[in-house]
């Protein structure tokens, strides 16, 4: 109650935000009469003046008014577009690192450009970062077109660049790409073993288009860049043809949580169907060595219970594509890990792809919060703004609309059945039409958008299906669905960017129409003909209502709803929306329908009746927030776990950057011998101990398999009087002496690209076994809240530790092959940087679905080339009796500089 009336008193805090915007806006209006009166060449050479002002110790801030009457002026005479206040406003909000909500067609793409150039003048580089390849570069395009003017460069990052055009791009003063594009090249980068090989620039600045979508939706699936594993296509496919033999009560499926077990009895078929088959050869499906086929199993029944197709996933050009649940894209190159996307394959008959091992992953929320200065905009961020406050420490500030929205929102209506619903939208679409009232209709899958479809066209209505199959004519479908009549069915966020004009979009159809029609008066005809049917068709649509947006029912989060909402009453247009659903819709009959349908019942609810009232809308809404506060928890428990392995990424990319920016790294190797040293000799003679408890024998072993240095450590041993100290020194002496002789036979030039090169490999070997036993650790840990300890200290500590090995085995694995190493000069010593990289898949993995890593890492690193192993036999000999208790992630006994689960323990 006080706090009603305070707010009445003294307004809320984003009132009180706005209305300091305003002074600015002042500013930058009092300046447009003299800006304008500059020549092109006089507001171009602006820039330079900013910059020099820049360079003598001038502020941003001082500059913004400025610069913003600058970026107005350049709009006008090469977009033909002036910024309002209110974009104004925005783009004070983006220079200040907050977020703008800002309705559908108030203009952000251009908003954008104002804080864009402002912070390109310091020469570090602005990122925007858009939601698809389409909008990255109709941005880049026609922004370009503006910066170009004022003396900036455009880059543009989508899918299919080599690294020289990346590069390129990425030192452009401005750089439009996807967020994918971005993560990816920011992990392949630290996968490089030159610098100059590196395509991005140290972070500066980024403004996150859509910002809801890419920090909020996309935040729970990081992104994965993986290498092949092993191959198990073929118990894929044995497995799957079981799973169909089972029935329903065999598992126990939970929906809201998307889990999938079997029960008792679906545990025993299971076990006799897969020994039926010979698959399961001895024991029960649980036992220890069965655990590979209890994986399989899991997996393939996740598969066939969980997954949908042409919901979850379509079926195209043998591939399974996965269809993201917030856009209804398709998701090119994202896979499901942990072997699903396998057992999706497998399920639906196409050719199975090997399973992939994790090389580098990161999510959207610690890459983005890698920017000194982030910013973002949309049309729906306040319902998430708590989030945005407490992950990114981003304020979200709301910017009022140019003209006052005049749409009309109507209640949800809520039928009994799914077939009850279909019908009334199907009415409401006829009656729209007979008023040519165009109507925009959002669905939630693709299966939904083709079973509309399939209903239009009994009814015999004309219509567009916009869905992830038929994507390729997206912008100007969406772009035209303001036409007189039209019919669009679109899953919920398809087209997103892209605005609905009413009466359509005169740019869409001249680009489409006269294409191949010279410039001429002929042309100029056409163009005016198309602009003047296009008002006409304008006026026809508001006198009908304007644009009316019908929702097939509500998706989990409001967000989504709200952006469909927004797609009508754009400027100020006419509009309408209503949302139609049935107690059979996913959200309704998942949190709790029955007692619903129950009570509609009772009421006397007739087929074809609807039930209309707020105190609906009220209840679905605290539904979708406690979806809402679900999925934001999933998120925030992901991030707290990738903290923990964000802190040791950000150690190992620093170490490796350092490796390659240092002329010379014989120090760093000469301290990692003299440490491995130090760790044998400590094993072997523990400190404040008697000589009887020394075990010297297993030290002369160490010094030859890791050193392969033959010195009488047993006879030191035996020395009376003779302390660990100088065993220690003795061994180090011996150690830097065979490597100085190794430094004169092959030259310290050579040593150096050598010790560089084998470096940066076995690091980049030993960070993806890290990797995959973080990986393996996280999917087990939450178990540990059964022994009253709290999962994630225990992940922390447990990571810590072998983070810890990690290092340690870095060290004995980096000394053992470069005191075992001989040199075959394949060319010059510049030959030893030039390696492929290895082969990579990207993916966009859902934790929430599959935990990310699956399968064995490939045998040992590889050497450059004109290098060979001198202690490494050709081929492997049967491994002998006593290397049997070799631990697995020791070096292998051999001497080969591997570690034993990569080379005689593999073979065990």
């Amino acid at each position: 109650m006080f706090g009603a009336l305070a707010r009445k008193i003294f307004g809320t805090a984003n009132t009180r935000t706005v209305k300091a915007l305003q002074k600015n806006v002042q500013r930058i209006n009092a300046l447009e009469p003299e800006v304008a009166r500059l020549t092109d060449e006089q507001l171009r050479a602006r820039t330079d003046e900013f910059r020099s002002r820049l360079a003598k110790g001038e502020t941003l801030d001082s500059l913004l008014p400025e610069a913003f009457a600058t970026v107005r002026e350049a709009g006008k005479r090469v977009l033909g577009q002036r910024h309002f206040d209110v974009q104004l406003m925005g783009g004070m909000v983006l220079h200040q690192g907050r977020i703008t909500e800002m309705r559908t067609g108030e203009g952000k793409t251009l908003v954008a450009t104002l804080a864009v150039y402002l912070n390109a003048l310091e020469g570090k580089g602005v990122h925007v970062v858009t939601v698809n390849d389409y909008l990255a570069k109709r941005d880049s395009d026609m922004m370009g077109r503006l910066y170009g003017f004022l003396g900036l460069s455009t880059g543009c990052i989508i899918h299919g660049l080599d690294d020289f055009e990346r590069r390129m791009a990425y030192h452009a003063d401005v750089t439009y790409g996807t967020n994918n594009e971005f993560g990816f090249d920011y992990l392949r980068d630290n996968m490089k073993f030159r610098l100059e090989d590196m395509v991005q620039r140290p972070f500066s600045y980024a403004i996150v288009d859509e910002v809801d979508s890419i920090l909020i939706d996309e935040a729970r699936t990081p992104l994965i860049i993986s290498g092949p594993s092993t191959d198990s296509s073929e118990m894929y496919t044995a497995v799957n043809r079981l799973i169909p033999m089972l029935v329903p009560e065999d598992y126990e499926k939970d929906e809201k949580h998307r889990a999938v077990s079997f029960s008792e009895t679906g545990q025993e078929h299971m076990e006799q169907l897969l020994a039926e088959a010979g698959l399961l050869k001895s024991g029960g499906l649980y036992d220890i060595q069965n655990v590979a086929l209890v994986h399989h199993a899991q997996q393939a029944l996740r598969a066939h219970t969980l997954f949908q197709r042409d919901k979850d996933y379509i079926v195209k050009d043998d591939k399974v594509v996965i269809i993201d649940e917030f856009t209804g894209r398709m998701m090119e190159g994202r896979r499901y890990s942990e072997g699903l996307h396998q057992a999706l394959e497998a399920k639906e008959g196409v050719t199975i792809q090997r399973e992939n091992q994790t090389l580098a992953s990161i999510t959207f929320q610690n890459y983005f919060r890698m920017y000194p200065k982030l910013a973002g905009m949309t049309g729906t961020a306040m319902t998430e703004a708590a989030e945005f406050a407490e992950i990114y420490g981003l304020e979200v500030v709301d910017i009022p609309t140019n003209v006052q929205v005049q749409r009309k929102d109507q209640d949800d209506e809520v039928y009994r059945t799914a077939t009850e619903k279909y019908h009334a939208i199907i009415d409401l679409i006829e009656d729209a039409r007979k008023r040519m009232q165009p109507v925009l209709v959002g669905t939630t899958s693709i299966e939904k958008s083709e079973l509309l479809s399939r209903l239009l066209d009994e009814r015999g209505i004309p219509h567009n299906v916009l869905n992830a199959r038929h994507h390729e004519q997206e912008a100007y479908i969406i772009a035209q669905a303001g036409r007189p009549g039209a019919v669009t069915v679109a899953t919920n966020m398809a087209g997103r960017g892209t605005d609905i004009q009413l009466g359509g979009n005169v740019q869409m159809r001249i680009a489409m129409e006269l294409a191949d029609l010279p410039e001429g008066p002929e042309r100029d005809a056409r163009v005016k003909q198309i602009e003047a049917e296009v008002a006409e068709a304008r006026e026809l649509v508001k006198q009908a209502g304007g644009l009316y947006v019908v929702g097939t029912e509500r998706h989990e989060s409001r967000r989504i709803d709200n952006q469909l909402r927004g797609r009508s009453g754009r400027q100020g247009d006419p509009g309408n929306s209503k949302f139609f659903l049935s107690l059979e819709d996913d959200l309704m009959r998942i949190f709790g329908s029955q007692r619903m349908d129950t009570m509609l019942q009772r009421l006397g609810l007739k087929e074809g009746e609807a039930i209309i009232h707020p105190w609906i809308n009220k209840a679905l809404e605290k539904a979708q927030q406690k979806v809402e506060a679900h999925h934001f928890d999933i998120r925030k428990n992901l991030l707290k776990y990738d903290n923990v392995m964000n802190d040791q990424r950000k150690v190992v990319y620093e170490q490796r950057r350092e490796v390659m920016e240092a002329p010379d790294i014989a120090e760093t190797i000469q301290e990692m011998r003299h440490q491995v040293i130090s760790a044998m000799v400590a094993r072997a003679i523990p400190a404040n101990s008697y000589a009887e408890a020394w075990d010297i024998e297993g030290l002369d072993a160490e010094v030859r398999r890791v050193l392969a240095l033959d010195v009488p450590v047993k006879d030191w041993g035996r020395e009376e009087g003779i302390a660990e100290s100088e065993i220690e020194e003795r061994v180090r002496e011996a150690a830097d002496a065979k490597y100085a002789e190794k430094e004169a036979a092959y030259g310290v030039e050579t040593m150096r690209h050598v010790e560089k090169s084998l470096l940066l490999q076995i690091l980049d070997q030993e960070w993806k076994d890290h990797l995959l036993q973080l990986d393996h650790l996280r999917q087990g840990i939450n178990l540990r809240a059964y022994a009253q300890k709290d999962p994630l200290n225990e992940y922390k500590r447990e990571a810590f530790e072998l983070f810890d090995a990690m290092l340690n085995a870095l060290r004995e694995q980096v000394t053992a092959v470069l005191m075992h190493v001989e040199i075959r000069m394949a060319g010059d010593a510049e030959a030893f940087d030039d390696r492929p990289m290895p082969e990579m898949h990207e993916g966009h993995d859902d934790p929430a679905l599959a935990m990310a890593g699956a399968g064995l890492p490939p045998a040992g690193a590889a050497l450059p080339d004109g290098m060979v192993r001198a202690s490494a036999p050709a081929a492997r000999a049967e491994m002998p009796a006593e290397w049997a208790a070799t631990p697995r992630n020791a070096p292998c006994p051999c001497g080969s500089g591997e570690k034993f689960k990569h080379c005689h323990g593999s073979l065990a």
